[in-house]
């Protein structure tokens, strides 16, 4: 449960620090006092929409920080997420809001949207009356019945998205396989004309015009490197002038081998002489070998050059070497799926009636989980609502049929007659404003008391949560309905943390804890201000919410010459009928 809200430069709020508790925790306030300004925060923490607009006029930071009671389902997903817990029993939610930027954190660790909301999810759940707009949406009244519903259900309905997901498949292959079959010789041809040309340019080895380049250059300049290469023997082996390297160090090793006869400290040298002379004439007879082998040959240097201008001539079209070789592999394969006749047209469309089939069927199956799930539904829906002054009221799940999705093949409508005689109607073209609300908050209801072993399996939106909050949910209702919301609130709240904005003060008297929501000027400046409030300023409260007058009014208006006898009895009216309200809330409580 929400243990404490902190708000700094939030809106019209300074710094705030609330403490809450568990069971029902009212928020009153007049009108335009802040209330919402609260839960905006809360949401905010939790991940909720932000905008600049939000900070607190010359102030460039906000920061609201949610302390939440923790659980072993709360710490296991922090274990999964890799968030370190601050301790065993609590957890921190905290927004940081700027111009430029916003960050939220979960035990002071930065966390993405998805995190957050999935935290969110197992934390806080927020109903206010502009939610009825979702009343009148058949995908979440879909939603709703689906998580009413127990876990076969959602099982169901997974297997009909895998399914239609098979089919979608399988008809994609089969429009794709027709859609060929209106292009496919044409598509043949282009094929077939692409792969004989590059195979008849036999291309086998990325490496082969670097190669091929190479022995052309060779053989362009045969006669000069013949040419070069004698010049080269001359130089190194024979020369007739007796200059040739291999002599003059023949010469040296003969001089080496006399001194070495005397000195043996040049045997050293004579060695690497002796190894030099070796490579010299070893150099020789290869650059002879070489030279003699080269021989000018007009005829293959031709043929390497059309093998090149080939080569090339294909790597324009289509791509380099490597990229043309794989290219032929990529057309025997597309060509092989062309004309293989392995899964013919036929096949494919016995196999995309039979995915269809198979999906019909297993819808049909899902229809049949929904109405046992809408027949549950119904009769708790209506049961919540009696309990919240509507006797007479009916209900009904409507499943109509549809053409198969990967929800299943229905469209659910939620039916509704608030009076005796009334045909039933779509929700939304039939209820008012606070039968909305009644059905709203009656819905919650139903999901917080369902107690199927399956619930703890649903969706984390609809499975029991630590706070439920309520804003204005008892709008546009009054008198007896009222009472009966109080009553169904504080139900709510004895498994539940409740916390509810209202302006009701049947609803304010039955709460455990009365917060009251104020605007103050401080140095010329509003703020937004909460107080927990004791009995006697309970009663005070109260009264204001239901005279709209404040007691503390009499002495204001006593200096303005107005009797004050008539005040203290407008003012001591309020305060019995604020001792009244509280009286019959202790003894609802009690019965209940």
């Amino acid at each position: 449960m929400l243990l404490s809200l902190k708000i700094e430069n939030f809106v019209l709020i300074d710094r705030l620090e609330l403490e809450l508790y568990a069971g029902l925790n009212i928020l009153t306030g007049e009108t335009g006092a802040g209330k919402s300004i609260v839960l905006d925060a809360l949401d905010a923490a939790l991940g909720g929409k932000v905008s600049v607009r939000m900070l607190r006029t010359g102030t460039s930071r906000a920061n609201i920080e949610a302390t939440f009671s923790t659980n072993q389902a709360i710490a296991q997903w922090l274990e999964t997420q890799e968030i370190d817990a601050l301790d065993p029993e609590t957890l921190i939610c905290s927004r940081e809001i700027t111009a430029r930027s916003n960050r939220t954190r979960i035990n002071g660790v930065v966390v993405n949207k998805q995190q957050i909301q999935e935290l969110r999810d197992r934390l806080v759940e927020i109903t206010a009356q502009g939610q009825t707009i979702l009343l009148s949406q058949s995908a979440q009244q879909r939603e709703w019945l689906d998580n009413f519903g127990n876990q076969a259900l959602l099982s169901q309905r997974q297997k009909v998205a895998k399914l239609f997901e098979i089919k979608e498949r399988s008809r994609k292959a089969l429009f794709e396989r027709q859609q060929n079959k209106r292009n496919r010789l044409q598509h043949l041809d282009m094929l077939r004309y692409q792969l004989k040309e590059l195979e008849a340019a036999n291309l086998d080895d990325p490496d082969e015009l670097e190669n091929i380049e190479g022995d052309r250059n060779r053989l362009a300049h045969s006669v000069e490197l013949q040419k070069q290469g004698y010049a080269v023997y001359e130089a190194l082996y024979q020369n007739d002038g007796g200059n040739a390297c291999a002599d003059l160090l023949g010469q040296a090793e003969l001089i080496l081998g006399e001194m070495v006869t005397l000195d043996r400290e040049a045997e050293g040298i004579l060695e690497l002489v002796t190894s030099a002379l070796a490579q010299v004439e070893e150099a020789g007879r290869q650059i002879n070998t070489y030279a003699n082998r080269l021989e000018s040959d007009p005829e293959q240097l031709e043929t390497i050059e059309q093998r090149i201008n080939q080569i090339k001539q294909i790597c324009r079209k289509y791509g380099t070497l490597p990229e043309a070789i794989a290219y032929t592999e990529k057309l025997h394969n597309e060509l092989a799926e062309l004309t293989d006749q392995s899964i013919s047209i036929e096949d494919l469309e016995r196999k995309a009636e039979a995915d269809l089939h198979a999906l019909y069927k297993s819808c049909k199956k899902l229809t049949d989980f929904r109405k046992q799930a809408a027949i549950a539904l119904e009769q708790a829906q209506i049961n919540a609502l009696k309990m919240l002054a509507m006797e007479k009221v009916r209900f009904q799940v409507g499943i109509y049929a549809i053409e198969p999705t990967a929800l299943g093949s229905d469209r659910i409508v939620f039916e509704f007659s608030p009076n005796l005689g009334e045909v039933l109607q779509p929700l939304a073209e039939t209820a008012s404003g606070g039968e909305m609300s009644r059905f709203l908050l009656a819905l919650k209801t139903c999901f917080v008391n369902q107690k199927t072993q399956e619930i703890d399996q649903l969706e984390p939106s609809h499975t029991k949560v630590g706070t439920m909050v309520f804003d204005e949910i008892d709008a546009g209702v009054s008198g007896r309905v009222a009472q009966a919301i109080a009553t169904q609130l504080w139900q709510l709240s004895r498994s539940s943390q409740v916390l509810c904005v209202t302006h009701q003060p049947l609803i304010a008297a039955i709460a455990d804890r009365h917060f009251q929501v104020s605007k103050q000027v401080v140095s010329d400046r509003t703020q937004v201000q909460i107080r927990l409030l004791e009995i006697e300023e309970r009663k005070q409260e109260l009264a204001q919410i239901a005279s709209g007058k404040n007691v503390e009014e009499g002495k204001k208006q006593k200096t303005k010459g107005i009797n004050p006898e008539n005040v203290n009895i407008v003012g001591s009216q309020a305060i019995a009928f604020a001792e009244s309200l509280l009286e019959q809330a202790a003894e609802i409580k009690a019965n209940i």
